[in-house]
């Protein structure tokens, strides 16, 4: 006994130096950990081009710029702003000059044969188009090259002599294409086909494009500027996130006792901040979310692993039977859901670009750490409180069996509470699209808006722009959708809105030369695009779309069943589309938040369903065909109905001390969120089960029809 108490003493001591030595360093770091523009600023370039430059050819060197400002930083913004000019902005950076040169530079493009030697080069090509072409009656997606005089016999020569080899399309060093010669083209026109859907044509189309501009770009200016949500907004995030922390902390030992006290959440954090600054990973507002997501997970792996031990107590098991059964029974349900995720942040990494990897890399790390915590530290500490002497069962709680409740009986009404839902949304996108509104109330950063520099006679401090500037202009907008960032070393202020109208700028101008005695002459106005892209949107939708399929093939494959995969992807698609609808119906801003709500509530939503689908499944192995499939469904969502509602509720409180605290912009990303966790509550007790339930009974009516 004494020898088991001192074993005890020292890994609990053990233990806590490391939580202990986690924090410090991870407090010591975090100073180290790069933010985005939305939480510390950066440098702001603005170039101007030089002659005449066409529409396309200027949307064109805005995705070559964004195409190279990526080696920088993926979560840099590019945009056009008035006429001939581009704005960039890059995070973590204050030098500009050491990047001007190189981001000014037309591309490179070459095409060579496969032994590298040059062919011709992009100011030989004319114009590149995406196209789709009929082919036998299917549709192709190709692009069409046009080249001038000097490329044509260029190209011809070179066709002519490569026929049934490959010619390589390179830019800036990269092969982007490498189409084979079918035959001489003599011309001065060809197409490449082979390409998997329309948006990689365009993609192909543009890149070629860029490397034949003519485009001369100079600087205009450059500044360093400070974050666009403002000091508060990451102060407050801060502060919500430890007091946050602190509740679900308190909840978990209330909740669970001794358990509850052994659960190494503090462990992640720290670590959490040591990986970020280690790998120099930029932190935006989009990667908090990854982080609170993985938190949830963390979170939702410890609450698998006490419920199971309650269970086991409960069961007849002694405290130590019952803590080694627990961590076995719930680690295919912690494997499968954190994989399933984990396979989701991957796929966003990617294919995704600037703020979506950022949330990708944030909730892939966290994943990783809250496995390794959940399964083996946690199991660490609590193994080592137990030989300390905590054996009473009392202190483990026990987990008495309820009666289960008809979760099938009652599908009737809860598939119809999300088709009422659905029906008010698509009302509502309609009233928005017949009043001219739109379906959606999109952001600046959708759609662009208006940028306007203000010179102030002072040096205003963050807190007196948000407390004194920005309600004057959310009374010219009549909208909260409001950027400011300072420009350092001066009194100017950049204050992005959306598109004002010349007798709002006047209105604004009059505001601010009346409340802050501005000289108008100092107040100028630019159109800025919006800073989210068409391919930023492509990716991000295209990502989500690759990990919706991938989770489905994960499950089919664990699940060895193709309804619990569909009725899993089915409730994921629930509780996007309602989240959605609610952005139509209360006309929430459609901006980088919504991304971030939308990929957090992808990542989080599947969790649930996994656990409810991991207890079918061990429910099926003991009773197989012989329970009632209604009464074992039932009785595999009460069992883990309480695990399900405490992890949508610790996740909820995080998220809603960061509503409570949070500035404007922040409860922007809180509100949808708390409203995703609900739905994911929702659809993975009231829905998946029963969904799994009517295919499978489905399933074996049929088979016992075909057997008579």
């Amino acid at each position: 006994m004494k020898n088991s108490r001192g074993k005890g003493f020292f890994c609990l001591l053990a233990a806590v130096v490391i939580i202990v030595l986690c924090g410090y360093f991870g407090y010591r770091t975090a100073g180290d950990v790069k933010l985005g523009l939305d939480l510390a600023g950066g440098v702001s370039i603005t170039y101007q081009a030089v002659g005449e430059a066409t529409d396309e050819q200027m949307d064109d060197t805005v995705y070559k710029l964004r195409r190279r400002v990526d080696t920088y930083s993926p979560e840099a913004d590019v945009y056009r702003e008035g006429k001939d000019r581009i704005n960039i902005d890059i995070p973590g950076v204050s030098d500009a000059n050491a990047i001007l040169e190189t981001l000014g530079q037309p591309g490179s493009l070459r095409f060579t044969d496969m032994d590298g030697n040059t062919i011709l080069t992009g100011d030989q090509v004319s114009s590149a188009r995406a196209a789709v072409a009929d082919n036998n009656g299917s549709n192709e997606y190709v692009v069409s090259l046009t080249f001038n005089e000097e490329g044509t016999a260029a190209f011809a020569e070179a066709t002519s002599r490569l026929v049934g080899q490959q010619i390589a399309i390179v830019y800036d060093g990269e092969v982007v294409s490498a189409p084979v010669v079918r035959e001489a083209i003599t011309q001065g026109q060809c197409s490449i086909d082979g390409i998997g859907s329309y948006e990689e044509a365009e993609n192909l189309a543009s890149t070629i494009r860029i490397g034949a501009l003519s485009v001369e770009l100079t600087e205009l200016r450059s500044n360093v500027v400070g974050a666009r949500l403002g000091q508060e907004a990451v102060t407050t995030s801060l502060q919500a996130g430890a007091v946050g922390f602190a509740v679900v902390a308190v909840f978990m030992i209330a909740v669970y006792l001794v358990p509850g006290a052994a659960s190494a959440l503090a462990l992640d954090v720290g670590l959490m901040v040591i990986l970020l600054a280690a790998f120099e990973v930029t932190l935006t507002l989009p990667g908090i979310a990854g982080i609170i997501l993985s938190i949830g997970m963390a979170v939702d792996a410890n609450v698998i692993i006490f419920t199971r031990i309650k269970e086991e107590i409960g069961g007849g098991r002694s405290v130590e039977a019952a803590i080694k059964a627990g961590f076995e029974k719930a680690l295919s349900a912690i494997i499968d859901g954190n994989v399933t995720t984990l396979i989701a942040a991957l796929v966003l990494f990617w294919r995704g670009s600037g703020t979506v990897k950022g949330f990708a890399t944030t909730l892939a790390m966290g994943i990783v750490l809250s496995m390794f915590t959940a399964l083996f530290v946690t199991r660490f500490i609590l193994r080592a409180l137990y030989n300390l002497g905590l054996k009473n069962p009392k202190l483990y709680g026990v987990k008495r069996d309820r009666k289960p409740f008809n979760f099938v009986g009652i599908r009737k009404f809860t598939f119809a509470i999300p088709v009422v839902i659905f029906a008010i949304g698509i009302g509502a996108m309609v009233m928005g699209v017949s009043s001219g509104r739109g379906a959606f109330n999109y952001s600046m950063e959708f759609m662009g808006g208006t940028s306007t520099n203000v010179t102030f006679n002072e040096d205003m401090s963050l807190d007196q722009i948000s407390e004194q500037v920005v309600p004057l202009v959310e009374e010219v907008t009549g909208d909260g959708d409001v950027q400011t960032q300072k420009v350092e070393g001066g009194n100017e202020v950049i204050i992005r809105t959306r598109t004002l109208s010349a007798e709002e700028r006047e209105q604004l101008n009059q505001l601010l030369a009346d409340h802050f005695g501005v000289d108008e002459n100092q107040i100028t106005a630019e159109s800025i695009s919006g800073v989210i892209s068409s391919e930023m949107r492509a990716d991000a939708i295209l990502a989500v779309a690759i990990a919706t399929v991938c989770m489905l093939v994960y499950i089919w494959f664990r699940f060895k069943n193709i309804r619990f995969a569909a009725s899993a992807v089915l409730a994921l698609v629930h509780d996007v589309a309602v989240v959605t609808v609610c952005y139509a119906v209360f006309r929430w801003s459609v901006g980088s938040n919504f991304i971030a709500c939308m990929l957090t509530i992808v990542g989080y939503s599947i969790n649930a369903t996994i656990v409810i689908f991991d207890r079918i499944r061990e429910h099926l192995k003991t009773a197989g065909q012989k329970k009632d499939l209604a009464e074992l469904v039932n009785e595999s969502i009460t069992q883990t109905f309480t695990r399900s509602i405490n992890t949508s509720l610790t996740t909820f409180i995080m998220v809603f001390v960061l509503y409570l605290m949070g500035v404007s912009s922040i409860r922007e990303f809180a509100l949808p969120l708390m409203v995703g966790i609900v739905c994911g509550a929702f659809s993975s007790v009231c829905i998946t089960g029963p969904l799994w339930y009517m295919m499978t009974a489905g399933g074996r009516k049929r088979q016992a029809e075909g057997g008579r």
